[in-house]
């Protein structure tokens, strides 16, 4: 995943298939958010709808990729869709249209999921966010590190991705169609320590790294001899009635609704493998989802009165704003400002403070946002994405980039009743 520090802007082509993207907006609002009748508001949010419909429409056609869905929920009472808007294809070949059950591949947003398992193990006392990994993890013993003890990396440093290690969890092979999509076993991670650096000082710096994650997937099946997938599944999808969501493989009664995806290579879209196997890097990037379950999910991070036991259950509110703390400075440019919390983003944008994660993996770009003083929040997935040079704009990117000031600067305010 690219950094999120990074600024897009949109750029226009001329070719006109859509990009398969889904936006799902979130307002659990607040006392006193709507100030005007309901007949207003719903004028004003059918309003917004259809600005937004064509606003959408433009970029998706610009992105060149394939077909788009939107869900804006917003209520008084709890989270409710207010409008949907559908578009496009899920998947080219069936003719397979996406609509609300459509299925994404949720990539590095799993690093969210996570972070919350580390902090449901602290508040059980199970460790502490500044153990050395190394306590854990003794075969970290063999890695290099020039800049002192290896016992000095915790915790803290791996879920704020400022431990020094590189940001690929395998940085050889992966360009023959017959490799492993990524490393399976965890000895296989063992077996490339000995050939890893630190490649800073831990802890003062930010650099991001799917590597630092892997090691606190391993540590939560330490702790709770589980599988990552098995203890996420029970303690969190569970409680918060995410039954549709999993990990890599797809359950075969979900099939029928599981968006393929694309990559777009030297101006020609290619079909990306389907259902790629994560291995042992699932802790950092094997979630897939239908957005009513990622909904959900949105719905514990801004927080419900009414489903409090249920959320506290999973991770108590003082625990979660904990984690959205900035703990490492990343970047500012303007007035814009992004740092990291514990496993997720803490940025300042259109003078607003928003959390977020993003994800990007075979052909599926994903991105989330809350502003949980508003009680707002928005998802995004793209089921298409562009393979470009380092020094050249991804389309894809843009367009994300484009929705969320979209987002911040017209449906934020709508849904807020201003």
């Amino acid at each position: 995943m690219k950094a999120l520090a990074r600024i897009y802007r949109s750029t226009r082509s001329s070719w006109g298939v859509l990009a398969t993207i889904t936006v799902v907006a979130v307002a659990a609002l607040g006392k006193g958010a709507f100030r005007r009748g309901p007949e207003y508001q719903q004028a004003s949010l059918m309003k917004v709808q259809a600005e937004f419909h064509e606003f959408l429409k433009g970029e998706l056609a610009d992105a060149r990729i394939v077909g788009a869905s939107v869900m804006v929920v917003s209520n008084w009472n709890g989270p409710r869709i207010a409008f949907r808007d559908f578009l496009g294809q899920a998947n080219l070949e069936k003719n397979q249209p996406v609509d609300e059950n459509t299925i994404y591949h949720w990539a590095s947003i799993t690093k969210t999921f996570t972070g919350i398992a580390i902090m449901q193990l602290r508040d059980r006392g199970l460790l502490s966010l500044d153990d050395p990994v190394i306590k854990y993890i003794p075969e970290l013993r063999d890695i290099h590190d020039p800049f002192g003890d290896r016992s000095e990396i915790t915790i803290r440093h791996l879920m704020t991705h400022s431990a020094g290690f590189r940001s690929a969890t395998w940085p050889w092979g992966g360009d023959q169609p017959w490799h492993p999509f990524e490393p399976r076993h965890w000895s296989q991670i063992v077996a490339m320590l000995p050939y890893t650096e630190v490649q800073f000082k831990p802890g003062s710096r930010h650099s991001y790294s799917n590597l630092g994650i892997i090691f606190l997937g391993h540590i939560i099946e330490l702790l709770t001899d589980d599988d990552y997938e098995v203890y996420i599944d029970k303690n969190i999808f569970k409680p918060l009635q995410m039954y549709c969501s999993y990990f890599d493989t797809t359950p075969y009664h979900l099939l029928p609704h599981r968006s393929a995806s694309y990559w777009i290579r030297d101006g020609k879209r290619q079909t990306a493998p389907f259902d790629a196997d994560t291995g042992i890097t699932v802790s950092n990037g094997g979630l897939n989802a239908p957005l009513p379950d990622m909904v959900k999910y949105l719905g514990f991070l801004l927080g419900d009165p009414s489903k409090k036991a249920t959320y506290d259950g999973v991770l108590k509110r003082r625990s979660l704003e904990e984690m959205w703390q900035p703990q490492i400075d990343i970047s500012e440019e303007g007035s814009d400002h992004v740092a990291m919390g514990l496993c997720f983003f803490v940025e300042r944008r259109e003078g607003m403070q928003i959390i977020g994660h993003s994800g990007g993996q075979n052909g599926f770009i994903t991105h989330f946002y809350i502003s949980p003083v508003q009680g707002i929040g928005y998802l995004v997935a793209f089921n298409t994405d562009w393979e470009v040079a380092e020094n050249k704009k991804d389309p894809t990117r843009e367009a994300d980039a484009a929705i969320r000031s979209y987002m911040l600067k017209n449906v934020f305010p709508a849904l807020r009743g201003k």
